[in-house]
Order: C-alpha cells, then structure tokens, then sequence
C-alpha cells in the first residue's frame, strides 16, 4: 500500500454509501492522529484499537449519520506521496467558506485548519473534509 491516508478515507467514504455503521483500517499512529482530529471536529463517532481477522492491529471506527445521511458529505486527499503539498499558515485553505475542515499535519502535531492558525503554524494538508 503506497498511500496508507488515501486508504482509509475511500474505506470511510465507501463504508458511507453502503450505510455501514463501522469499518475496520489497519492501525498506524497517523491515521490515529487524522480520526482524532475528525472525532474533535464531529465528523466521527469515534474509534478503538482492536485486533484484526489477521491478528494485526486495526482501528474500528464508528461512523456517523444525520437522519439516515452520512455526517462527512465530501472527502478529499490533497497532499500524496508523488506530490506533496505544504503549505504556511497564512495559506492554509478554508473548506467551503470555513464549514468543512483541512486536516493539517504540522511540526506540533496532526491538528485542523483553524487550530494551525491559532497555533501559527504551517505543514503539510493531508485531506480536506466536508
């Protein structure tokens, strides 16, 4: 697996259109970092540690919905391993006016758009939600 990110948000986005209330990913620190930062922003229900079929560790994340509508609308990578995309903090993009969020990984930590600019710093846009 080249793109460990991209994977979990299309399992994410797909587990969404099949109205699925859990997915299962493999486990890494990252992309505890990136459903941390989800969680916080209300986009998720949450996550746990587990083991997976195989018996390594995976991470079963709780999904989210609105009367029967998928909280996460729209789930875009931007930042892949052929083309990396890092940004200051002045240039940090704004999701949709300020209602989605830009998952920033930056020197103090994975943290949303907003809290970057309120820890005045830039690093690189991993994914953009709305």
């Amino acid at each position: 697996m080249n793109d460990p990110i991209a994977d979990m948000l299309t399992r994410i986005r797909n587990s969404q259109l099949r109205g699925k209330s859990t997915v299962m990913t493999p486990a890494s620190k990252l992309r505890a970092w990136v459903l941390d930062v989800l969680k916080d922003e209300g986009y998720i229900r949450g996550y746990e540690e587990t083991t997976g079929k195989d018996g390594h560790p995976a991470l079963e994340i709780s999904l989210k919905y609105y009367e029967g509508i998928p909280v996460i609308r729209e789930l875009k990578r931007v930042s892949t391993p052929g083309r990396r995309v890092y940004m200051g903090v002045k240039d940090i993009p704004q999701v949709r006016q300020g209602l989605g969020v830009s998952i920033v990984s930056t020197p103090k930590g994975v943290m949303s758009d907003a809290a970057a600019r309120e820890a005045n710093v830039g690093g690189e846009v991993l994914c953009t939600v709305f």
